[in-house]
């Protein structure tokens, strides 16, 4: 999701800092220090050989003076960041802390040096492409590392989402899928924000990511119910309109659904659902059982374990089967 597309760009966040994923930041500003951090000669064997013993960390030696240093340092970070913890990014600078760089043979930098379990396992010299640097580490690594990272990082998107912060969710939601593309979560978590954002041509195109072998999962099937049921509210004019039908006219079934369908794009699911059962309770013929049909749209949209979801599906068991 680029910054044009991102209803939330430029919007600042309390939650940036517990997250693991992401873009690297801008304007020169320091990486997140769980990532990326820069080491001395005394604390290289914290910061690198027992750290190493946890997941693979890249050792990236450069100096002040290095042209081609300057142009890897971004990419690397950005890469490293979006590798949302599968690697952790330890920088020195040899001006200032020879010793390791000489130990290791190192003659040309940028040099990057691969640890994993205490030991140097691979690296590569020069300020190589964004694409080689995910290969690499992809091969240090495994592609499947990140999945705590991940669960810990939708962790963190539902936090924020919870908190109201829509801004913060969205942008770990979309920094997941840029290290897993078909994470369903993080798919429809993505559009259901942007639907709550109302960017529905945002949230469609984060639905048409999902690969054709789960377009049928329940959490993708929900997000499509709230846009297609908000396209129909839409279209129904003014509520006052409705309630003031309604007033004189109790029995107006199509007004009552009408303005049900108004309270939902509105959040007010109860309110909805009352109406809706109201006209099943008073006539279950009319548009051909529509009411009901339509509070069972409404339980997709909700889900199946929503509070107002269980509370309306037991009122309107009572009423079929009283």
């Amino acid at each position: 999701m680029s910054n044009e597309s991102n209803p939330f760009g430029g919007m600042g966040s309390q939650y940036a800092t517990n997250v693991q994923f992401g873009a690297a930041p801008a304007n020169g500003a320091a990486p997140a220090a769980d990532l990326i951090k820069d080491t001395t000669t005394a604390a290289f064997t914290t910061d690198v050989i027992q750290e190493s013993r946890n997941q693979p960390v890249l050792v990236d030696f450069w100096a002040p003076w290095c042209g081609p240093c300057k142009q890897l340092t971004p990419v690397i970070e950005r890469v490293v960041q979006a590798a949302g913890g599968r690697v952790k990014l330890v920088k020195m600078n040899i001006d200032d802390h020879p010793a390791i760089a000489g130990q290791l043979g190192i003659q040309s930098i940028p040099a990057v040096i691969a640890f994993k379990n205490g030991q140097p396992v691979d690296g590569f010299m020069g300020a190589v492409p964004e694409s080689q640097i995910r290969d690499f580490i992809d091969k240090i690594a495994g592609k499947d590392g990140g999945q705590p990272q991940i669960a810990e990082a939708l962790a963190a998107a539902t936090e924020a989402r919870d908190a109201g912060d829509l801004q913060t969710a969205a942008q770990i939601y979309d920094a997941v899928l840029e290290q897993a593309p078909d994470n369903i979560d993080a798919i429809a978590a993505l559009a259901d924000v942007l639907f709550e954002a109302g960017d529905i041509e945002g949230a469609n195109d984060v639905l048409a990511r999902a690969p054709d072998d789960k377009k049928s999962t329940p959490a993708l099937v929900s997000v499509r119910a709230k846009i297609a049921l908000a396209e129909e509210a839409a279209a129904l004019g003014d509520s006052a309109e409705l309630e003031r039908k309604l007033a004189q006219n109790p029995g107006d079934h199509q007004a009552r659904f009408d303005l049900a369908m108004i309270q939902n794009a509105k959040g007010q699911r109860t309110e909805a659902a009352d109406n809706l059962l109201a006209i099943v309770k008073a006539d279950r013929t009319w548009n051909d059982d529509g009411a009901r049909a339509q509070l069972l749209k409404l339980f997709e949209a909700w889900g199946f374990t929503d509070e107002v979801t269980l509370a309306t599906r037991r009122k309107l068991s009572s009423l079929l089967f009283s």
